[in-house]
């Protein structure tokens, strides 16, 4: 009921045991509450909060005009819904290095396993779009140790994610994350996000270079091919995130529906797509909150239609 039995440490705890066990990590992303509790249920090990999610559920592009406080408080919403650790995108950390340490404390605050903090110039873009520009290493040092220096639960992840992949062409490129990736790590990043990698010889020059867990981001439509989780293992990648999937299932489902009852009056041809009532009392618990107070859950669950 309401939020879940584990504590946020416990939960930081279980997400570090996670990436050292040798096993890759799939993460899918959540695009609220009910949605992490459904990739819970599917037996993933954990959550991942998109920023991206955060921004287009508002309605907004995802160009950095999202606020801490609106991040902190969605993904807290989410994370508490969950027994699985969650990791959230925390952009440039919100502004300056002291603003950057704020942000690491309010998502303490809000029950978060972890987060990511780029190294793009604001305003952000969106990592797998054409345009993107970097900030210079000291700057991008300076977010990381702030992050890093502001906890207070050591278990707290803090990711650095580079976009500097795509700031040059070819070889010049990936020398120029390779390096920026070290200096983060020596900055002091537990792990570590190297956005738009373009193949696996390119996550593996990442894994190659660094000691720490390196995700990847197997988001759609975006600079590489899906990999499959063995080929993501095969070169030595700990966790990967699908940010965007189910936000993008949703919203595809949304529409057809939508068009389905403009073209016909009714939707009845897409009942058959919805999650039953039934399953839907079953992910929010109804009975649980039954047990506890009868008078808030006084009426019989109806059967699977």
């Amino acid at each position: 009921m309401l939020y879940s039995k584990s504590t946020p440490e416990q939960k930081r705890i279980r997400l570090r045991e996670a990436l050292v066990s040798g096993r890759i990590q799939q993460f899918p992303g959540a695009f609220n509450p009910l949605s992490a509790r459904l990739i819970e249920e599917k037996g993933f090990p954990g959550v991942y909060i998109s920023g991206a999610v955060l921004a287009n559920d508002l309605g907004l592009p995802d160009i950095g005009l999202t606020t801490l406080t609106e991040v902190a408080t969605r993904a807290g919403q989410i994370a508490r819904m969950t027994e699985l650790p969650a990791i959230v995108d925390a952009d440039t950390g919100f502004g300056e290095p002291m603003n950057v340490a704020r942000t690491v404390q309010e998502l303490e605050n809000a029950g978060l396993a972890g987060c990511h903090i780029e190294d793009q110039v604001n305003p952000k873009r969106c990592g797998h779009l054409d345009g993107k520009a970097v900030v210079d290493l000291d700057t991008a040092l300076q977010r990381i140790r702030a992050a890093a220096d502001a906890r207070r639960d050591p278990n707290f992840l803090i990711m650095a994610r580079t976009d500097v992949r795509a700031t040059g062409e070819g070889p010049a490129g990936l020398d120029a994350a390779v390096a920026r990736a070290k200096a983060l790590v020596d900055a002091g990043a537990d792990a570590i996000f190297p956005e738009a990698m373009g193949s696996l010889e390119e996550f593996k020059a990442i894994r190659d270079a660094v000691d720490v867990p390196i995700l990847a981001n197997m988001t759609e439509f975006g600079k590489s091919r899906l990999f499959t989780v063995e080929e993501l293992a095969g070169v030595g990648i700990n966790l990967v995130i699908y940010p965007v999937t189910l936000l993008r299932i949703a919203m595809g489902a949304a529409e057809r529906t939508l068009e389905a009852i403009a073209a016909h009056g009714t939707q009845e041809d897409q009942v058959g797509n919805m999650l039953t009532r039934s399953r839907l009392y079953e992910l929010v618990d109804y009975e649980a909150y039954n047990r506890f107070d009868a008078g808030v859950f006084n009426f019989q669950v109806p059967g699977r239609y």
